[in-house]
């Protein structure tokens, strides 16, 4: 598969102008068509959906617009975030568990394939396995009813946060629950990214791409949040992450994840072009 015929997803926080996750709106500024028009102008085939700002874009638009909207600019691939707190025995989960309802009936209507979650956000200690494979399961099944992949996504700052940990969490539960493998988050996790190759490729649900310098800006959450980069404008060797990748056998979409407040500050088009030229660019070399 020549690199040509790679599809890029721009997840919510790379186009979603001047809103990070924590802010006190994460609705974009801009408009869903905006959105929209600007990824397909720059030649992404994908968007990344946040609840709280596809729910308004529905509210606003209502669901046969919003569909319109994708299909017109050649958005094939969607996923929908961000749900935390599904493994979880108090109130917390029952919110957690309204706002996966919502997520789902939303991935139906409008054709997205992907859920993203999170285990053991902000939360330390060691990670109690059996009830959250039992928890992972539960939230698999529910999905699978609606044709939709479950992703973990393995953070520096949740409980869940190695390759290793997040594999005991996930392999072998459901044939649609899985990882979602970030460049940002294993290079942060202190992992190396030859370790891509303990993954098995059916666990592979997802792929998210993004640059850093070595050193951290503050925490790692405000790192996360405020300092990521545009592919090849940090200091990570995302050439050796894309091959590490494609070794495993996967040949699905590469999503983008840049969460940066000097980027979110650019016009949409220019950080929607920006963005995809320099994800592009990793790889020219890559062996398919």
């Amino acid at each position: 598969m020549p690199s040509n015929q790679v599809d890029l997803i721009a997840s919510y926080w790379t186009i979603a102008g001047d809103t990070y996750p924590g802010a006190q709106s994460e609705i974009s500024p801009y408009t869903l068509q905006e959105r929209a028009e600007a990824a397909s102008k720059a030649g992404w085939r994908g968007m990344g959906l946040v609840y709280s700002d596809i729910v308004h874009s529905i509210e606003k638009l209502g669901l046969p617009t919003v569909r319109q909207i994708f299909q017109d600019n050649g958005m094939k691939h969607l996923e929908v975030e961000f749900l935390i707190d599904w493994h979880l025995a108090c109130e917390r989960r029952s919110v957690s568990d309204r706002m996966c309802k919502e997520l789902l009936d939303i991935a139906a209507a409008v054709g997205a394939t992907r859920l993203k979650c999170a285990a053991g956000l902000f939360e330390e200690g060691d990670v109690n396995v059996p009830l959250m494979r039992e928890s992972f399961a539960i939230l698999c099944d529910k999905a699978a009813e609606y044709k939709v992949n479950v992703a973990i996504e393995f953070l520096p700052f949740s409980s869940v946060n190695t390759i290793d940990k997040a594999l005991a969490v996930s392999e072998g539960v459901r044939p649609n629950g899985g990882l979602m493998v970030d460049s940002w988050h294993i290079a942060r996790g202190g992992m190396g990214f030859d370790e891509i190759s303990k993954i098995p490729l059916e666990l592979i649900k997802g792929v998210e791409i993004d640059d850093a310098d070595l050193a951290l800006v503050g925490d790692v959450f405000n790192d996360s949040t405020h300092h990521r980069k545009c592919c090849g404008e940090g200091q990570l060797d995302l050439p050796h992450f894309v091959q590490a990748i494609l070794d495993t056998g996967y040949r699905g979409p590469w999503g983008v994840e840049l969460i940066s407040a000097e980027l979110r500050k650019l016009p949409l088009e220019v950080v929607a072009k920006r963005a995809f030229d320099s994800t592009m660019a990793q790889f020219v070399h890559a062996r398919f």
